[in-house]
């Protein structure tokens, strides 16, 4: 394996290995729809499911969103081979996308639903994989303009 694809892999890797550990914890130690305050009023720990996409958007549509996960896996493969030695930040963003695709990809097939958890209250209840899908997603796009 090359420079460019172990650095890929190994954040993609990472940011798996990260976030279903905390869905595992989150299911072992909380009931669904069980909320506890970390910081009161500001982060709690909500365990939720969520069938549909990023802000609840589309619930129902969990086979279509397995199907979107897995041309975007299969996109990133092919264009691997594209991405130069010397374009860290792409590696990087692309390693996100990939770890965290996989990450609720894995939460849809064996679990009907993705799980989220991170609840600041003022926002929609998410996780580590959505976070770095949406961080990856916004990197990609200036990486891409300014290309």
């Amino acid at each position: 394996m090359n420079k460019r694809n172990f650095i890929i892999f190994s954040i993609a890797f990472l940011i798996l290995f990260l976030d279903q550990l905390t869905k595992f914890l989150v299911k072992q130690n909380l009931q669904l729809n069980q909320s506890i305050p970390i910081i009161k009023n500001i982060l709690h720990f909500t365990y939720i499911t969520n069938t549909g996409s990023a802000f609840g958007l589309f619930k129902g549509f969990n086979l279509i969103f397995v199907l979107f996960s897995i041309i975007v896996i299969l996109v990133i493969f092919y264009f691997l081979k594209k991405i130069k030695n010397d374009e860290r930040l792409l590696q990087f963003s692309v390693g996100l996308l990939l770890g965290g695709t996989t990450g609720n990809l894995i939460d849809r097939i064996f679990y009907g639903a993705v799980i989220d958890f991170i609840d600041f209250r003022i926002w929609h209840v998410f996780n580590i994989a959505d976070s770095t899908v949406t961080i990856s997603v916004i990197s990609l796009i200036i990486l891409l303009w300014n290309k």
